[in-house]
């Protein structure tokens, strides 16, 4: 009898833990928003990347910042926090740290701001950004226009994954000048272009022959399996 209230409570416990940080795709994430009128919405990107767009009414917390847990303790503890990055990693990480520091109640966004400008829903942003500014589609066209193997890279400075491979795509650019072209895109400063692509998430490459779209891949890639990439398709 002792030992089913142990696991009981055990249960109870874990159960409390599992409701108090919920990961909600794009969809739920915006009708729980919406229903909820007492919510605090928490933007937790760089003010840079908050400054190109960001949902309605959200507060800017920058994850990364050294004054992260002393901003979050102003935050109403009995309210419900809606946190979101860009891609969903930062906001995982503050989601943990919210709840570490006593918040009851968090919806961690499933993909962050991706998913949610890709799926074409409404932001807050300044007429002036970059998003408007980047790359057009008939820039990007005249770009893999070509009857040689194109390969995009779509990254950013703030993305560890992206920097990591970049001298890798350097030393690809160089070794292939001859057979390939390889061009780096840097996401925030094309957000139009990235969302018309369908990127949702970075590091992406897309690989073009003929001006048509072969593959497309994301995340950490090594430099062999780059090399075999672009053989495969010369």
């Amino acid at each position: 009898m002792k030992v089913a209230s142990i696991l009981f409570s055990l249960f109870f416990i874990l159960l409390i833990d599992c409701q108090a940080q919920t990961l909600l795709h794009t969809d739920a994430f915006k009708a729980k928003l919406t229903d909820n009128k007492n919510a605090q919405l928490l933007d937790v990107r760089t003010p840079g990347e908050y400054k190109e767009g960001h949902l309605a009414n959200a507060v800017n917390i920058d994850y990364k910042n050294e004054a992260f847990r002393e901003k979050i303790a102003l935050l109403d503890k009995s309210r419900p926090v809606f946190v979101y990055c860009l891609a969903g990693a930062r906001s995982a990480a503050a989601s943990k740290i919210l709840k570490e520091n006593g918040f009851k109640e968090i919806y961690d966004m499933q993909g962050g701001y991706l998913k949610w400008t890709s799926s074409g829903k409404l932001v807050e942003a300044p007429a002036n950004s970059s998003s408007a500014r980047g790359m057009t589609s008939s820039d990007f066209q005249k770009l893999v226009r070509s009857k040689n193997v194109v390969l995009i890279d779509f990254y950013a400075p703030w993305c560890q994954p992206c920097v990591k491979m970049l001298p890798t795509i350097h030393k690809l650019t160089n070794e292939y000048q001859a057979k390939a072209k390889i061009e780096t895109i840097q996401y925030d400063t094309n957000k139009a272009i990235a969302k018309e692509l369908g990127i949702e998430e970075i590091p992406a490459f897309l690989l073009y022959k003929n001006g048509k779209l072969v593959q497309r891949r994301n995340g950490l890639m090594e430099e062999s399996d780059f090399k075999k990439w672009i053989d495969s398709n010369l």
